[in-house]
């Protein structure tokens, strides 16, 4: 009667190890289907179809040498800037507004680059402004008179196309978004998710901290949102944060624009000169301006920066890696400026398209849906260029369901970690069994045996 009792629990256990061989595969498979979040896909550029995607074409088929720039005026039209009557005919015949000016983006982009091989002066930045058909060098308060002097005399030799001016503040990054990410460095704002295909990522600034740096989603340090594994700062500003769990989860396609709020992202472009934009940030909400020039340099006490968007949205300190769009499109995240959300400032940004491409990754988007738009923002840019919007309100979900312990990772359904614990475990069922079952048989023969040799 034992031993038959003995043969069942045996049997019962090698089936329970077979089942639980064949759990731990679904397991693994189902982790591997959910390795891309739901309801979210890709994005890629698409064809133009706004006004600022009509004046980028036109640029491009044009050429620098016959236009210089373009931008959005305040009825939401596109204009070009061209050099001649004829290229202005083309202009207009394409559907679009022209304005001859006397220096082309071959002649600004000269200007710029003497002024980027002069001696670098902290506090100073310069950029593109198309629609003055000049290059505007800013100088803060922290720059001297001689540092000023020393610009003024660069822009005098260069000529007409260069304007110098005096702006309040300082040019700072600012460390210290969406929602708050926190390390040891500091505190900056989760910009928009990202994916290589198989890991999530959140794309931030690049001066919030160096590849390694560990955050997390609160205070106490409790709950690790993932490790910075890719950086650039300076020369330009964005950074990769990989999810500790692997995945950004529900919401990937949102971000937060404060009190519980956020808004889809469908998309991404490239920022255009007039158009209105809206800002995130985990210290001062959602605020919005104009875009007012591109390819800006900045000359931060840290680095420079080059390739930025220039815009009137106010920025503060911890607000650094927050997400700039409009209209659910993404456009770039934070990197510095001067002023503050009080009196006002200026805030440039790292465009996201030359971040994605860098890094090799995509942006996690909603598809288009028509929706309640989100919370219009408060600042005095918020008359500027037309009826932009935020874009689709969604309620916004927390940094911390990215966030983990290692008792949630072994338990995520998404990890392949529980299945492969379930796998090993039940080959060690089955290998205790059959050594369980071989010991009894070799005690049962040797008592056999020792019997018969009495």
């Amino acid at each position: 009667m034992r031993h038959a009792r003995r043969r069942v629990i045996r049997r019962v256990t090698r089936l329970a190890a077979v089942g639980g061989l064949l759990l731990g595969g679904a397991m693994v498979t189902q982790a591997a289907m959910a390795s891309e979040s739901p309801g979210t896909s890709a994005a890629t550029l698409s064809a133009p179809q706004t006004p600022a995607d009509k004046g980028s074409a036109l640029v491009a088929k044009l050429g620098s040498a016959r236009t210089a720039g373009s931008w959005v005026d305040t009825g939401g039209r596109t204009v070009v800037a061209v050099t001649d009557a004829k290229t202005a005919a083309e202009v207009k015949k394409a559907g679009a507004e022209a304005k001859v000016v006397p220096y082309s983006m071959n002649v600004l982009k000269s200007a710029a680059g003497t002024l980027s091989s002069a001696p670098k002066v902290p506090g100073t930045a310069w950029a593109m402004d198309y629609r003055n058909n000049r290059v505007l060098v800013e100088a803060d308060s922290s720059v001297s008179s001689a540092g000023w002097s020393a610009m003024t005399k660069i822009a005098k030799g260069i000529g007409a196309s260069v304007d110098m001016q005096r702006t309040q503040g300082k040019f700072t990054t600012r460390i210290n978004g969406a929602q708050p990410i926190l390390s040891t460095g500091g505190r900056c704002s989760a910009g928009f998710n990202v994916t290589n295909g198989q890991d999530d990522f959140i794309l931030t600034a690049g001066h919030c901290g160096p590849v390694g740096s560990i955050w997390f989603a609160n205070n106490q340090g409790d709950q690790q949102l993932g490790k910075t594994v890719s950086d650039n700062f300076p020369g330009s500003d964005f950074s990769l944060v990989q999810y500790a769990s692997g995945s950004a989860g529900d919401g990937a396609d949102v971000v937060a624009i404060g009190n519980g709020s956020g808004v889809t992202i469908t998309g991404l472009a490239d920022a255009a000169v007039g158009e209105k934009v809206f800002r995130s940030g985990s210290t001062s909400g959602l605020h919005d301006g104009e875009v007012t020039a591109l390819d800006a340099t900045v000359n931060y006490p840290e680095g420079t920066v080059t390739g930025l968007i220039q815009t009137t949205v106010c920025a503060e300190p911890g607000d650094s890696g927050g997400p700039l769009f409009a209209n659910g499109i993404a456009l770039g995240v934070t990197s510095g400026g001067s002023g503050d959300c009080t009196a006002g400032g200026t805030t440039f940004f790292q465009p996201l398209t030359k971040a994605l491409s860098a890094l090799n990754v995509k942006l996690l988007v909603a598809p288009k849906t028509a929706a309640s738009p989100a919370p219009a923002a408060s600042s005095a840019g918020a008359a500027a260029a037309g009826a932009a919007t935020p874009g689709t309100s969604a309620p916004a979900t927390n940094t911390t369901s990215g966030a983990t312990t290692l008792a949630s990772r072994l338990t995520d359904p998404k990890n392949v970690g529980p299945g492969l614990l379930v796998i090993a475990g039940s080959l060690i069922a089955l290998v205790a069994t059959r050594w369980i079952r071989a010991e009894q048989d070799r005690k049962a023969f040797q008592r056999h045996y020792s019997a018969m040799w009495g």
